[in-house]
């Protein structure tokens, strides 16, 4: 076995023990840039880290419930109350959202004349039909103006090439 084998199994054991990188790497005796980049670079070392990072995490939970047991034993009002809020659906946090709104299903005219001047430079309706919606016609208040580019509009080119 090579040495870096030997330091990456070293690696390994001790990120199944603690599922911290950077004290992994401390007591295995590789520096970071070495695990991460032997990451990057070796699929076959990224996929067993995963796992000891996995075996390590789940460790860890296995210590940490079995101490919050422990302290809920001893009747801990902050544990139990941690189990209940975590574990139990009864105690899950809630939120209460209220709202009022209207339904309707009529625009209003400004949005009406917003609807139609964003199909017409769309160019997805041509400029003298009346929007409909829902059954609704909603027909413009502002013919020709330059706000809606109508014959007014100075941005418009003379089609006679007038000019």
């Amino acid at each position: 076995m090579s040495k870096k084998s030997r330091l990456q199994e070293a690696f390994f054991a001790e990120l199944k023990k603690v599922p911290i990188v950077l004290v992994a790497c401390e007591k295995s005796g590789i520096s970071r840039n070495s695990v991460y980049r032997w990451k990057r670079e070796d699929k076959k070392f990224s996929e067993v880290m995963d796992e000891a990072l996995a075996e390590g995490e789940a460790l860890v939970n296995d210590m940490s419930e079995s101490q919050l047991l422990t302290m809920i034993k001893e009747k801990n009002w902050s544990a139990i109350s941690f189990w209940l809020r975590h574990r139990n659906p009864r105690f899950k946090d809630k939120i209460e959202v209220t709202s009022k709104t209207e339904d309707t299903d009529e625009l209003t005219p400004a949005q009406a004349e917003v609807v139609k001047h964003a199909l017409k430079l769309a160019k997805l309706m041509p400029a003298d039909e009346p929007l409909l919606i829902n059954n609704q016609i909603y027909e413009s208040n502002q013919n020709d103006s330059p706000r809606n580019g109508g014959a007014d509009d100075p941005r418009q080119e003379d089609k006679k090439g007038d000019n």
